[in-house]
């Protein structure tokens, strides 16, 4: 089951979080038929959204990352609803690159690094929060450690991870954040980056180990408390009622012309494999419908 595992540690100085996220970047790879590579990089931003979203405690809070860098995937969208749920989609699905020389995915040669992640907290307020900062790598996680240290002041390190197995599919999928509270000890905080430079590959751990084996190394000399477990998934928020919503806004000229090639269209959702069609007779009620709010 993917979850995210809370956990506190270096008396309270140390917060961790962990996600295992196989099955919905499975999904994400299903839906949008993505190569290796591209479910590489959208596995990790959904992993990212997802450690992120579900921290905000409003509730209907949304949190939204893009990146953008120029690369060959094209743009990169995550979006996570408060309790760590995602969707989201990639420019370029079908980009694939060779193995890096260290025979790893070139995620940082698909996304590019010439451009900006940016991330967007909405919490039910008239504008939402946004940040962003500069690519580093384009491998996502670095660039995440980043932002969190220029726009939210909170040193952290972050690792994401998406193994393909020989057969194309998702073998593992995952991630970890650990952010440093104001005040801790400069010994602790080189000790926790000790372990984390010495741990093994994430993927491994996550797939021969489990999320435990994350926190033990992660954690390795420290007594730490898990405070929170919680499921999450890939899930979309679509309906035909916001489809017909998108439509009552497209121009009348518009609408009147798909009316007038009478014919039925379907209109697909971005982040899932959601369907909807209507014919001329459903058009011309959202036209109508239309008409009457702007009188």
């Amino acid at each position: 089951m993917d979850k995210i595992i809370r956990a506190t540690a270096g008396d309270g100085f140390i917060k961790m979080a962990v996600i295992a996220a196989t099955d919905l970047v499975q999904r994400a790879q299903h839906i949008h038929r993505c190569s290796p590579t591209a479910t590489a990089a959208l596995g990790r931003t959904l992993c990212a959204a997802s450690l992120l979203g579900e921290a905000m405690k409003e509730d209907d809070a949304s949190l939204t990352i893009r990146i953008n860098g120029g690369g060959p995937l094209g743009g990169v969208i995550a979006i996570s609803d408060h309790e760590g749920y995602v969707r989201g989609a990639v420019g370029n699905p079908a980009v694939d690159l060779p193995l890096r020389a260290d025979g790893k995915l070139d995620v940082g040669g698909a996304v590019g690094h010439d451009g900006m992640l940016t991330v967007s907290r909405d919490i039910g307020l008239k504008e939402p929060y946004v940040g962003s900062v500069e690519l580093r790598s384009g491998e996502i996680a670095e660039d995440l450690t980043a932002y969190l240290l220029e726009s939210d002041q909170v040193p952290s390190a972050c690792a994401l991870g998406v193994l393909i197995d020989t057969d194309g599919s998702v073998k593992t999928a995952g991630g970890f954040l650990v952010q440093l509270m104001p005040g801790a000890p400069d010994e602790l905080i080189a000790k926790l980056e000790d372990n984390i430079f010495l741990m093994d590959q994430l993927t491994t751990i996550l797939a021969e180990d489990g999320t435990d084996e994350v926190f033990r190394q992660v954690l390795k000399g420290f007594e730490y408390h898990v405070v929170q477990e919680a499921p999450v998934g890939y899930r979309c928020t679509c309906s035909r009622e916001r489809v017909e919503a998108a439509l009552g806004v497209v121009e009348r000229s518009e609408l009147e012309e798909m009316i007038a090639e009478d014919k039925e269209y379907e209109i697909s959702c971005q982040f899932c494999d959601t369907v909807y069609r209507f014919g001329p007779q459903e058009l011309s009620e959202i036209l109508h419908r239309a008409a009457e709010k702007e009188a």
